[in-house]
């Protein structure tokens, strides 16, 4: 992975660890083991093929943050955000305050809880090879993109820092959590994918796929609905009248597809990664604004 840039320094709290996109911090004088709460900043880099990629993409941890807060407000489950003026937290910092949340402290789950409303993708790749994916037989012949009858719950396990995640069973999810905790998972991912896939197609939006990660909290038990959710890194969206008109563009997502596509015609995946273009990397933005704009305007 390329090495990422130094953190930022921010009043009140320390830095404990950046991910590819994001970096997390604990107020002064806690440890990362010990703090009940993180501020999670989620930062404007970009990611393709475990590469952080340069330039980053303007305003792309803001407008992640602000559609993840959206959904938040609209999801009838707990969730992992710790309201602004909580009692002996710090506040978060006017120049990340647009990017940024403070989250309380979970045991989180080892399972990606992943929905597919439609078949595409690693889900797709799947099925082709095996008529399933991950265990759930489906019918034969169906096509890249096509929609499903019911949405399925493909889980995956959390790979250790550094590995790639792993796709698995159902039964391998009961074998890692537990029957009941694994049952919870299953039920509040297709619930919560339901309810926005309809909300979305009412603002002309397919909600193609989505992933969720859940974690339990410490002193309530409580199961709680944690890191971002249903936002253009998270989750695939497509423009609902494209989709309906058919033809090759039709599962062309509002997300980094673009900068994907790119690299493949660009780069032989040998060595350091090229240098985004301009364009390239505005055309990135305006697919994070719009899928923004479509769905909270």
């Amino acid at each position: 992975m390329t090495q990422l840039p130094a953190p930022l320094e921010l009043a009140g709290w320390t830095h404990v660890y950046s991910g590819k996109v994001r970096d997390l911090y604990v107020p002064e004088g806690r440890t990362r083991d010990d703090s009940p709460v993180l501020l999670v900043v989620a930062s404007n880099r970009v990611s393709a093929f475990d590469h952080v990629l340069d330039p980053e993409i303007p305003g792309k941890g803001a407008l992640l943050t602000e559609l993840s807060n959206w959904w938040f407000d609209r999801i009838e489950l707990p969730n992992h955000l710790v309201p602004a003026g909580t009692d002996g937290v710090p506040p978060v910092p006017a120049e990340v305050a647009d990017r940024a949340v403070v989250s309380r402290r979970l045991e989180m789950h080892p399972v990606e809880c992943v929905v597919r409303g439609a078949l595409t993708g690693s889900g797709y790749a799947e099925y082709t090879r095996t008529g399933a994916v991950c265990g759930i037989e489906l019918p034969a012949g169906i096509a890249d993109g096509d929609l499903l009858p019911e949405p399925i719950y493909t889980p995956a396990y959390k790979a250790p820092l550094g590995e790639h995640d792993e796709n698995i069973t159902y039964e391998r999810s009961v074998e890692l959590v537990g029957a009941e905790a694994a049952a919870a998972l299953r039920d509040a991912s297709l619930a919560i994918f339901t309810a926005a896939r309809e909300l979305a197609a009412e603002r002309g939006v397919i909600l193609a796929d989505t992933k969720f990660e859940f974690g339990i909290d410490p002193a309530t038990g409580e199961l709680v609905l944690a890191d971002e959710v249903l936002t253009s890194d998270s989750s695939r969206y497509w423009d609902g009248g494209i989709y309906a008109a058919g033809g090759p563009g039709r599962l062309a997502s509002f997300d980094k597809q673009i900068v994907r596509d790119w690299l493949a015609a660009n780069w032989d995946k040998q060595g350091v990664p090229p240098v985004l273009p301009s364009e390239i990397v505005e055309r990135t933005r305006e697919r994070y604004q719009e899928l923004l704009d479509r769905l909270t305007s």
